[in-house]
């Protein structure tokens, strides 16, 4: 079998069999990669916890018949915090979720993985306070990455200047001119503090993100309205951020 490197961050285990498991890994190039960890949950396993969700890693991985197989592994960056503290767990697992669910094994998007890595690390160091707004920063840039940036500027719908617009069409992918606004019965609540907080974090790091104060009002309305476009504009159900949101974030 082929062999090759490659630098990744883990997204998710999954149990196969008695000892093995299932790696779901995104690699510095945004590929995502499926692959064995042998004997991983048998005690004294050669992987120890280096393989542990949110992690990044430098991997050895031989090419298999349906799935690779993870022959080495070293430790890059174990982000051991966001498994051992609950809010950050909970925060990074809706990160890793929607990668998952964002990447795939033939379209690289190698913005997406530095995108992930910077965000991992921001909430394994940050004050638990800046954790909300860090999911919506990487939110609305995942999205983004992803072809779905929404409009804030002009109308979704009509394309006119939107000033005065107080709703957010998901479908349409952006804030409603009062016109549009009142003929869309679908259209969520969307103040002026709401656009400029996402405006705001789509031109910031996450760094920059995690040290910058928002009002915690602002902060959860952001967060509703981009649970509801991702939730749209993405085609599988992302439970982790279902369960952050019903944490009452």
């Amino acid at each position: 079998m082929a062999a090759y490197p490659v630098r990744a961050i883990v997204l998710r285990k999954t149990k196969l069999g008695e000892t093995d498991i299932i790696l779901t890994l995104i690699a510095a190039d945004g590929r995502q990669i499926r692959a064995v960890a042998k004997g991983m949950r048998k005690p004294g396993s050669r992987f120890g916890g280096r393989l542990e969700p949110f992690a990044e890693v430098d991997l050895l991985v031989h090419e298999g018949r349906s799935l690779d197989v993870v022959t080495e592994a070293e430790s890059v960056e174990s982000c051991a915090s966001l498994r051992e503290d609950y809010d950050r767990s909970t925060a990074a697992s809706v990160v890793a979720d929607v990668a998952d669910k964002l990447s795939a094994d033939s379209d690289a998007e190698e913005r997406l993985f530095g995108l992930t890595r910077a965000t991992l690390r921001a909430m394994a160091a940050c004050d638990v306070e800046a954790l909300q707004r860090l999911v919506c920063g990487f939110l609305v840039k995942a999205m983004a990455l992803h072809g779905v940036r929404p409009e804030l500027d002009s109308c979704a719908a009509c394309a006119a200047h939107a000033e005065g617009g107080n709703s957010f069409s998901v479908g349409s992918g952006g804030v409603l001119c009062p016109t549009c606004g009142e003929r869309d019965p679908a259209a969520l609540p969307f103040t002026e503090a709401g656009r400029s907080l996402l405006v705001s974090l789509l031109g910031m790091t996450m760094e920059e993100i995690a040290n910058t104060s928002v009002p915690e009002n602002d902060a959860r309305e952001a967060f509703g309205l981009l649970r509801g476009f991702v939730a749209y504009h993405v085609p599988a159900r992302l439970k982790a951020l279902d369960f952050y949101a019903g944490m009452g974030m």
